[in-house]
């Protein structure tokens, strides 16, 4: 299961993260996502909904690669798989969410920004981190230095945008992106989803 989360992730170069606050605009999301080139999505726990909003695309739309996002806690990766997440991705490294989801084979994609927290994966037997936040810890620049040292790969999020896309993704250490620059708030909000569908559009052409 790991893998074949990680080759699509790597296929796709683009993680959608989004936040839902209503669950009638999950579908549309999802769909606008998906007619734009993007079979993916991670549904952040930044929201209360957030659980509910992955149970409802893992059933009417399994074809889509769901993920669960700022998972802080070992309920919230419960919560996130009992609905049927097929990752769990956090902000920060919590030892015990991640094995956690090595017990249950969930993968586990923890936020890392320095060489210590990099270390700590590699022992637990991570391959695929998420660095965060990207911009602000020395973006691309940083992680090419770390890739002569760590054998790790990463999913560069936070302050990656399409005009800096090209520079992470350029690096052989970057699996893909995380992104939010074609799912805002407020475009989900007031249900602007062909908006979304270009945006997304947008960000495939950019990542061929």
């Amino acid at each position: 299961m790991k893998k074949d989360v990680f080759e699509t992730m790597a296929k796709v170069k683009v993680v959608p993260v989004i936040k839902i606050d209503d669950l009638k605009n999950t579908l549309p999301l999802i769909d606008a996502l998906v007619a734009g080139g993007l079979p993916i999505a991670e549904i952040t726990f930044r929201s209360p909904v957030a659980a509910e909003a992955i149970k409802i695309v893992a059933k009417e739309r399994p074809d889509v690669l769901t993920l669960a996002g700022t998972v802080l806690t070992l309920e919230q990766a419960e919560k996130a798989v009992n609905s049927g997440a097929s990752a769990i991705v956090a902000p920060g490294y919590y030892p015990e969410l991640g094995e956690w989801c090595a017990k249950k084979g969930i993968p586990y994609c923890p936020g890392v920004n320095s060489p210590s927290q990099m270390e700590l994966a590699l022992r637990n037997g991570l391959e695929v981190v998420k660095f965060f936040p990207a911009e602000q810890s020395g973006g691309a620049d940083f992680i090419k230095a770390v890739g002569a040292v760590y054998p790790l790969k990463f999913m560069p999020t936070g302050g990656v945008t399409q005009k800096n896309i090209k520079d992470y993704l350029a690096l052989k250490n970057v699996l893909c992106c995380g992104g939010s620059w074609m799912v805002k708030a407020d475009l989900i909000n007031e249900g602007k989803f062909d908006e979304i569908t270009r945006l997304t559009k947008e960000a495939m052409s950019l990542v061929k």
